[in-house]
């Protein structure tokens, strides 16, 4: 199913036949403010394993981020204890970033690594913020951009309808998205490290 959702104006009752699919434990493409996303809820397992065999991921251990509606959904997932990486995630989020921080108990484990971290992204377009909101829940996330793949299968979402039709319950066409991903920051060391210069200027 291909919906339109507007970002300056989403209509609720469009966000809730989103949510709907995903409480249901389904697969929802959508846009952020950097390429269009898949994803699902935190909880549905047989999704995240799908998104991740799709992606080329160990399903055991998938290689996820998350994307939170806001600094206090965050919280109840991640352990921010240092005072400069809670500034660095309030000055630049929401934004084109994916910060890798320190994960607690609530992450499940398939998405923790040995050091117990995960990839979080609170993504600058109202459209995806209003879906985790009402979700009440992180959703799980990943690019449906693959190296090497033509912008316009990953940018047009009417495009993107097409070929995830039969693996997508449903596309949020949200206009067209960016054909660069965030960039990725590091902040579970003693110093903070670009891994990835995408769309987003870090802001320190």
């Amino acid at each position: 199913m291909l919906i339109r959702i507007y970002p300056e104006n989403p209509n609720p009752r469009n966000i809730r036949q989103v949510v709907d699919v995903l409480e249901s434990g389904g697969i929802v493409i959508y846009p952020t403010d950097t390429v269009y996303a898949m994803g699902c809820d935190i909880t549905a397992n047989r999704s995240i394993e799908k998104i991740a065999r799709m992606k080329g991921f160990d399903p055991r251990k998938p290689d996820l981020s998350l994307i939170f509606s806001d600094m206090s959904m965050l919280s109840e997932y991640t352990i921010i204890r240092k005072n400069n990486l809670f500034k660095l995630l309030k000055r630049n989020l929401p934004g084109p970033f994916t910060f890798i921080v320190p994960a607690n108990n609530q992450i499940p484990k398939m998405f923790k690594n040995k050091k117990r971290t995960v990839g979080i992204r609170i993504p600058d377009n109202r459209i995806t913020l209003d879906i985790v909101r009402e979700l009440g829940r992180p959703l799980i996330t990943t690019s449906v951009r693959s190296e090497g793949e033509h912008d316009e299968y990953t940018t047009d979402p009417e495009l993107i309808h097409e070929k995830y039709s039969d693996f997508a319950d449903i596309v949020v066409n949200g206009g067209y998205g960016h054909t660069e991903a965030s960039t990725i920051v590091d902040c579970t060391g003693d110093e903070f490290i670009i891994e990835r210069q995408g769309l987003g200027v870090l802001e320190w």
